[in-house]
């Protein structure tokens, strides 16, 4: 990975006594890379949970950071949370729990205002698929596999995978993954609508950057206005997406951004942002 980055900085995060548990992050280009770092199958744990809120508290106050690509090390994007956590749970309330504190993180970086493009790099499963289906944009290698397979572990998807996969997929194709749990390929993804494109394994985190530079050279108060949008689209009755829409796009036309994009275009040249 490091060779694709001119990094500014690179942390690695550890939890005290989870030798194997930490994520790493680096910037580079208005773009920071999240890294799932703890391969063979990058598992959502306690501890990992608690990793990425910290990190993507940090990107989302670090304002060189115009966008976030999550990625992971290893064969596998992410198989999901820990199976030998999940047997541990014996009480309602401590799966409840548990489920809470994986939506708590997904809602957050599904809510975040600088867009997130899902890099992945191996299977995805459960958790992981989740996790993915959180951020705005999803890149896939070919032929990897994507699915909810918790039908057959008798649980059902924890971390919001029941309401996100309907919204992206419609609820007869997502109820058909959610109750055979049968995994899908990439190629089959792309067709459904699940993910945004589909390229060589070695050339999915190339391909998300492009996407992070296509978005970076836009003004940063109108991807963050467009965002919030989007996401009162689907969270509110068409009626208030609509009236949101305009009251972002009015407080747009009095910004520097939107007079210098107007002029870019009637002079033929590229604008120059100044994000005010």
């Amino acid at each position: 990975m490091a060779g694709l980055f001119r990094f500014c900085y690179y942390k690695r995060y550890k939890e005290p006594n989870m030798r194997d548990q930490f994520v790493t992050i680096a910037t580079a280009d208005r773009i920071g890379t999240v890294t799932l770092d703890s391969p063979p199958s990058n598992l959502l744990g306690t501890a990992a949970l608690k990793q990425l809120d910290r990190v993507f508290g940090e990107l989302e106050a670090d304002p060189t950071v115009r966008v976030v690509i999550l990625t992971a090390r290893g064969r596998h994007f992410c198989l999901g949370a820990d199976i030998k956590e999940l047997a541990k749970l014996g009480a309602a309330h401590e799966g409840a729990e548990l489920s809470g504190r994986g939506q708590a993180l997904l809602n957050r970086i599904e809510r975040f205002d600088k867009p997130v493009i899902a890099a992945i790099n191996g299977t995805c499963l459960a958790g992981g698929l989740e996790m993915a289906m959180a951020c705005h944009m999803r890149v896939a290698a070919v032929g990897i596999s994507l699915g909810l397979p918790e039908i057959k572990l008798g649980l059902i998807p924890g971390f919001g995978g029941t309401q996100r996969l309907q919204r992206i997929i419609g609820p007869s194709r997502a109820s058909e993954m959610i109750l055979t749990g049968e995994p899908i390929t990439a190629e089959q993804a792309l067709t459904l609508g699940l993910v945004n494109r589909v390229v060589p394994s070695d050339q999915v985190v190339s391909e998300a950057q492009v996407l992070a530079t296509m978005i970076t050279s836009k003004g940063r108060l109108a991807t963050r206005a467009a965002l919030r949008a989007i996401r009162t689209g689907l969270d509110s009755p068409f009626a208030e997406g609509l009236a949101h829409e305009s009251e972002l796009f009015g407080e747009l036309c009095e910004t520097v951004d939107k007079k210098e994009g107007i002029a870019a275009f009637l002079e033929k040249r590229p604008p120059k942002f100044s994000n005010h």
